[in-house]
C-alpha cells in the first residue's frame, strides 16, 4: 500500500525556475477577470475591486453582460476567451498584469457539450497563456476536485496522486493544470491555481454543476419549498462557502513565490458532507423543511467519481491556507442572507 502522507514533496520545485514573477502590491494592480459574470467571477470581481486601486476589468461575452453594481463599480470589456487578439487588446488597453481565467462549462453541462467544454477550457486557456507569455501577465485558472477521478484515493486525497477523470470537465481540468505548469516551467509565466471543491453562494443561483444541489437546497428551504435532491444519500463531496473560495483565489496570487513548491494546482478544503447531513443541519434552523430523493444518474455518476475529502496540507504549508467557515457557520449565514435577498422576515 502506498504511503500518501508526504506526496507533496515529490514534485519539481517551482521555486528553482526563473519565473517572471512579482509580489502583489495592494496599492496598484491591473486585473482582468475573464468570465466575470459567472458564479465565481461576479463575486470575485467585486472583492478584487474592494482591495486594489488599479483597474479591475470585468471581461464578459455578449449575452452575459455585467449589470448593477458589477457594471457601475469599474470598467468592463467584451472578452471572448476563444479570441486571443481580443484578450491581448484588453490587456494592452488597461496595462493588465494579472488575469483571472474563470471561463469554463460546469461539470454536468460539459458532459452534454464535450467539444465546447474543450474549446473553452483548453483552447481558451492556451490563448490566455500565450497572451500572458508575450505581455508578462500572471495567470490564475481554477481547477477542481473533478480533476481526480475514481482511481484516486477517496479519503484524504493527496496533493500529488493519480488523476484519471472520466468526465470531460475533469479532463479539461487536468489538462489545464499540466498546460499551466508547462508554461511556468518552459516560459516563466507566473501561473497559479487551486482545486475548488463544490462552491456554495447566496449571490448566484445554481447553474448546472454536480455540487449545485448544495446551493439549491438552501434556496428551497428559505422559500418554503420541498427540495428534490438529485444526489443520493451517503454521497460525500468536498464543499466550500464562497467567501472562503474568494479568499483562496486572492491569497494564492498574493503568496510569496519563493515558498511555492506547487503551482497548478493546490488542493484546498473546508467541509465534506452528504445530502442528508446538510438537510439535517438546515432543519435545525427551519424545522418544517422537507426533502425527497430523485437521483439524477448523470450527476450521481460524476459525484461517485470524485473524492470524498481532499488533503490540503500543501496549501496550508506553502501559503498558509485556512478556511473560516464550517457547515454550521455557512448554514446560518446562507439562511440569513437568502431571507434578506427574498424579502422574507422570520
Amino acid at each position: 500500500m502506498h504511503n500518501y502522507e508526504n506526496w507533496c514533496i515529490f514534485v519539481p520545485r517551482f521555486t528553482d525556475i526563473n519565473l517572471n514573477i512579482f509580489l502583489y502590491d495592494r496599492t496598484m494592480k491591473n486585473i482582468l477577470i475573464i468570465g466575470s459574470t459567472g458564479q465565481i467571477g461576479s463575486e470575485l470581481t467585486m472583492k478584487l475591486r474592494g482591495i486594489y486601486t488599479g483597474n479591475v476589468v470585468a471581461g464578459y461575452i455578449p449575452g452575459a453582460e455585467p449589470k448593477g453594481e458589477l457594471l457601475e463599480s469599474g470598467p468592463s470589456e467584451i472578452v471572448d476567451i476563444t479570441n486571443a487578439a481580443q484578450i491581448g487588446a484588453v490587456v494592452d488597453k488597461y496595462n493588465i498584469d494579472t488575469i483571472y481565467n474563470l471561463a469554463a462549462l460546469l461539470s454536468a453541462v460539459a458532459e452534454n457539450k464535450p467539444q465546447l467544454a474543450w474549446h473553452i477550457g483548453i483552447d481558451g486557456l492556451m490563448n490566455v497563456l500565450e497572451v500572458s507569455r508575450e505581455k508578462h501577465c500572471a495567470v490564475f485558472t481554477p481547477s477542481s476536485i473533478g480533476s481526480f477521478g475514481p482511481n484516486a484515493p477517496k479519503d484524504g486525497t493527496p496533493q500529488d496522486t493519480i488523476q484519471q477523470p472520466r468526465t470531460m470537465y475533469g479532463v479539461t481540468k487536468v489538462t489545464g493544470e499540466l498546460l499551466s505548469n508547462y508554461y511556468a516551467l518552459k516560459f516563466g509565466v507566473d501561473t497559479r491555481s487551486v482545486r475548488f471543491p463544490g462552491l456554495i453562494s447566496y449571490v448566484t443561483p445554481p447553474g448546472g454543476g454536480t455540487t449545485d444541489y448544495a446551493v439549491d437546497i438552501y434556496y428551497s428551504a428559505v422559500q418554503g419549498k420541498k427540495f428534490v435532491c438529485p444526489i443520493a444519500a451517503g454521497t460525500l463531496m468536498d464543499m466550500m462557502y464562497m467567501p472562503d473560495a474568494l479568499r483562496a483565489a486572492i491569497e494564492i496570487m498574493e503568496a510569496d513565490p519563493t515558498r511555492l513548491e506547487h503551482r497548478n494546482s493546490f488542493n484546498i478544503a473546508s467541509m465534506s458532507f452528504d445530502p442528508e447531513c446538510i438537510y439535517q443541519k438546515i432543519k435545525e434552523y427551519i424545522p418544517e423543511f422537507e426533502m425527497e430523493y430523485q437521483v439524477d444518474p448523470l450527476r450521481q455518476g460524476i459525484a461517485d467519481s470524485w473524492p470524498n475529502k481532499l488533503d490540503d496540507t500543501c496549501a496550508r504549508m506553502e501559503w498558509d491556507w485556512k478556511p473560516e467557515y464550517d457547515l454550521d457557520a455557512m448554514t446560518k449565514d446562507m439562511i440569513e442572507k437568502l431571507r434578506i435577498k427574498f424579502g422574507i422576515n422570520k
